[in-house]
């Protein structure tokens, strides 16, 4: 354990020039954090609860990049905190322990507050991240987790129910943009002192291919650096290389989201994008071919099968060429939904049934459909059981009660093949009124 009388931990403003760019560079005031407009901005309630410091406990979440790490840091040095480090992946229970014992000290003879920061909390598992319940009840220690991951799923209930959870948005191009002239500029921290000038394109490229990720940003213009006074659009296209498509978990569920809303709303190019991203960022292709086939059911439906056949030739062509491919086929299939005529009405009608089944009185089976081991235990004519069977009559069709009570579930759009499903149950209806007059 640290000497209770130490100096204060702090993030100073003047670190070693040893440090990556990135790490000078990190902001000092909440009025330096970029990009975080939404819950920093004057007036809103994260700033508000910094500035009066009445706060207890925080879980920030977002991109790599964002922030997250920086934030918790000039929150401990805007309220005098000390400020305590742990990381998920490599923090056990006894860390956490010596942390808080070493804060309960500091608040019961210093008077000082803790706050601890914890990078990654999604890596604790339930034991670590039950370790500090306690401890935050008793006010021990503030706490504040960073996370890439949605906490509400991938972190314990009892602890994000003690927490505010605030997301942090990748930071926009106009942020970084602004981010790297003060590196530039900056002779403390920054590369000031070494009379670095940079073209506008080659900052402009340098803000849109980090993706949102300041820390990319800083490290490909500290790399730009190397060995050259001036960096020019060439050279800042060789110290960023390739773009790095962020892609966690929540990078998975959105662009899934958006390439299937993509294919709903029509939009073939827009589809093509976000399965272009997802086989770029590595995702298991025959997770998108199955939601191909759920969507070729789901959105197009009725209005044409033949959609669900593309998507279940494009699933098994995928599995039977393998990578890469296998691309060539789930464009296929993304193209050819995204320009079908679009119904739900299949799977809306589905799930008015189940609504019934569920809220409803249930149905008991007529007579005249049941089993013959079942009619012959009614005790009822044979007459009046008596199921017709369609295909004994003109057209293959019958009039004949199918459910107790009238009921209706399917209404047929007028898109695509649906239309000829339409006029084929209008005749059938006006069958059904003829008869019952």
């Amino acid at each position: 354990m640290s000497d209770l009388f130490s100096t204060p931990s702090t993030i100073s403003d003047k670190p070693p020039v040893s440090e990556p760019l990135a790490a000078r560079m990190r902001p000092r005031t909440l009025d330096e954090v970029l990009g975080q407009d939404h819950i920093l901005g004057e007036g809103k309630l994260l700033r508000r609860a910094i500035e009066a410091d009445r706060f207890a406990s925080l879980i920030f979440y977002g991109p790599p990049g964002t922030g997250k790490t920086s934030l918790a840091g000039v929150i401990a040095k805007t309220t005098g905190s000390r400020f305590e480090t742990l990381n998920g992946v490599e923090s056990n229970v006894a860390e956490i322990r010596e942390k808080i014992a070493q804060a309960k000290m500091n608040r019961d003879l210093r008077g000082e507050t803790t706050i601890l920061f914890i990078d990654e909390i999604h890596r604790f598992n339930k034991a670590q991240q039950d370790t500090l319940l306690p401890h935050l009840e008793r006010g021990t220690v503030r706490f504040i987790g960073a996370t890439t991951h949605n906490p509400y799923f991938y972190v314990n209930s009892p602890l994000v129910s003690r927490s505010q959870i605030f997301q942090l948005e990748a930071v926009d191009e106009t942020s970084i943009r602004k981010l790297l002239e003060n590196a530039l500029a900056d002779g403390e921290r920054g590369l000031g002192n070494r009379n670095i000038t940079a073209d506008p394109e080659a900052l402009d490229h340098l803000a849109k291919l980090s993706d949102g990720d300041v820390r990319k940003a800083l490290t490909a213009l500290e790399l730009a650096t190397c060995g050259d006074a001036h960096i020019s659009l060439a050279v800042a296209e060789e110290s960023i290389q390739r773009k790095a498509v962020h892609y966690g978990d929540e990078g998975h569920y959105d662009t899934i989201s958006a390439f299937i809303k993509s294919i709903r709303g029509s939009d073939p190019d827009a589809a093509l994008y976000w399965l272009a991203k997802m086989l770029h960022a590595g995702e298991d292709p025959r997770f998108i071919s199955r939601r191909l086939v759920i969507a070729a059911s789901e959105d197009i439906g009725l209005a044409d099968s033949g959609a669900l056949r593309v998507a279940l030739d494009a699933h098994h062509a995928l599995e039977f060429v393998g990578m890469p491919e296998g691309r060539i086929p789930l464009a296929h299939a993304t193209v050819y939904l995204a320009t079908s005529p679009k119904s739900n009405t299949a799977y809306a009608a589905l799930g008015a049934a189940v609504s019934d089944v569920e809220t409803g009185r249930t149905l008991a089976v007529p007579e005249h459909l049941r089993t013959p081991t079942s009619k012959r235990l009614t005790g009822k004519p044979e007459e009046a059981m008596r199921y017709l069977y369609s295909h004994d009559y003109e057209g293959h069709y019958v009039p004949q009660a199918y459910l107790p009570e009238g009921r209706n579930y399917y209404h047929p759009g007028e898109q695509g093949m649906e239309k000829r499903i339409k006029e084929r149950l209008e005749f059938w209806k006006a069958m059904q009124s003829k008869s019952a007059e």
